[in-house]
């Protein structure tokens, strides 16, 4: 039997897909959540073996919520089900210990087949993300700055903008204050901006804003 978790603030979409996967053998769902905190506790309480993580979340990041995951819930596969598209995220979330990356518009056998692939502790990827691993393998991708960046950066980047200072994201993050500004230096050398108020242009543009 698969255990299964759906991580999203929306509670149409959370009854979408119970009412996908309610009747499909050999799977259950243990909870739903609708936020990153709610999700954390109802993991403690019951295990799982495939989380549905949507990126999008009104207290946490996905990205944060999935570092999170992936550090105390061994586990734990991560199936990441997200409105944006996969060459916005796909890549930077499989990099970041993500299972696998799928659009909310996908069919249901893709999503079952998603499910599996997952749950037997296997990557799940798809045509459009396998293309896009193929043209970065051979030097034939036009990908934008921001998909070389590392997971720590990817967060980091996400955090300023929403306007966080660097202050408070080492202390989210249990990183020093200095340690944040060489990430954030970084950021801006990457990504050829020069303040946090171009970072979040460049997020805008970029369709990258998760709230």
């Amino acid at each position: 039997m698969i255990r299964l978790a759906i991580v999203d603030d929306h509670a149409i979409v959370r009854a979408g897909f119970r009412e996908m996967l309610n009747e499909e053998l050999g799977m259950s769902i243990e909870f739903e959540a609708g936020t990153a905190e709610e999700a954390q506790q109802l993991l403690r309480q019951h295990p799982c073996d495939v989380l549905m993580l949507d990126l999008s979340l009104p207290d946490q990041n996905g990205i944060d919520l999935l570092r999170a995951v992936k550090q105390r819930h061994d586990d734990t596969q991560v199936l990441i089900i997200s409105s944006f598209s996969e060459e916005r995220y796909a890549l930077s979330m499989i990099r970041s210990g993500a299972s696998g990356y799928l659009c909310k518009d996908c069919d249901r056998g893709d999503l079952i087949n998603a499910i599996h692939t997952v749950a037997q502790g296997r990557r799940y990827i798809s045509s459009n993300t396998a293309e896009l691993l193929a043209r970065e393998m051979t030097g034939e991708s036009d990908k934008p700055p921001h998909e070389s960046l590392s997971e720590r950066e990817m967060q980091v980047f996400m955090r300023l903008v929403k306007g966080e200072t660097v202050s408070v994201i080492a202390e989210a993050l249990h990183l020093s204050v200095k340690t944040v500004s060489t990430y954030r230096s970084r950021l801006l050398d990457k990504l050829v901006v020069s303040s946090n108020a171009e970072l979040a242009t460049y997020a805008h543009q970029h369709g990258l804003l998760l709230s």
